[in-house]
């Protein structure tokens, strides 16, 4: 009997390990992984002007078009009627492959990353609608609606999955 309780335990622990795993809409990039074959056409349906709403305030962000293997966007929060912080960067096609790069900015322009820094995130894959960059995840839901998904990090080392909501302008 003892031992059936804890097969039946572990049985349930393993299934809401696979349920977290299925619901997460995220990837992280390991190191035994490889960016697949992409170019900016995969991607380029998130050009425009996009706005919506978290961490209490308003977000916006604006992609440009592909040109010169590079699709650029600038990112803002407003909470308040104050700018709280800037994101500028681009997707940038090399080797067959994309990458997301950014830098982070104050709302005086003062960056967060050192001069010759960048965050980078990984192409991890795509499929129809998506694309998975390391730890973020751009959804199409439809010509005027997306979802991005980013994993955020905290102090202790952990990350929360962040979902963003825009709507074309």
């Amino acid at each position: 009997m003892r031992l059936r309780l804890v097969l039946l335990l572990i049985l349930i622990s393993v299934q809401v390990t696979i349920a977290q795993e299925q619901t997460s809409n995220t990837i992280k990039f390991s190191d035994d992984m490889t960016s697949p074959k992409a170019t900016l056409q995969d991607v380029s349906w998130i050009s425009g002007y996009w706005r919506g709403e978290a961490f209490g305030g308003i977000t916006e962000e604006i992609w440009s078009d592909p040109l010169g293997n590079s699709m650029m966007f600038s990112f803002k929060l407003v909470v308040d009627n104050t700018i709280k912080f800037y994101e500028v960067g681009g997707i940038t096609q090399n080797n067959n492959t994309l990458l997301l790069q950014l830098k982070h900015f104050h709302g005086d322009f003062k960056g967060w990353e050192e001069k010759e820094e960048t965050v980078d995130f990984k192409l991890v894959k795509i499929e129809k609608n998506r694309v998975f960059f390391d730890q973020m995840t751009f959804e199409k839901i439809s010509d005027n609606e997306m979802n991005v998904y980013v994993v955020i990090g905290n102090k202790d080392g952990s990350g929360d999955e962040v979902k963003f909501n825009y709507k074309r302008k």
